[in-house]
């Protein structure tokens, strides 16, 4: 593993929320060059869960327009990579115990 850090932060929305609520399953911000394999043990390394799958998906940036007074500037926002985490029935992570 070359790079130690693999997740960047949980993916926090009402969809995954309600993921996480209905099948077990939790979202994550992860290394763009992260494989499914370190993925999951870096979650089961972290959380001490049993991982039993693992969705990855790269989320493209979105353009943004801002017009000003003086001038109409264009740019985009940076995309990332996303993963999907479903446990073995029954485990939980808790995401908010750190705060």
């Amino acid at each position: 593993m070359s790079n130690p850090r693999i997740l960047i932060r949980p993916v926090i929305t009402e969809k995954v929320t309600k993921q996480t609520e209905k099948e077990g399953r939790y979202g994550f911000i992860v290394e763009r060059t992260a494989n499914k394999i370190e993925i999951k043990n870096a979650v089961e390394k972290e959380f001490g869960v049993t991982v039993t799958g693992v969705r990855t998906m790269i989320v493209r940036g979105k353009d943004r327009t801002r017009y000003t007074k003086t001038n109409i500037l264009r740019g985009s926002t940076s995309g990332y990579k996303k993963a999907i985490i479903s446990l073995k029935k029954g485990e939980v992570i808790d995401l908010y115990s750190a705060i």
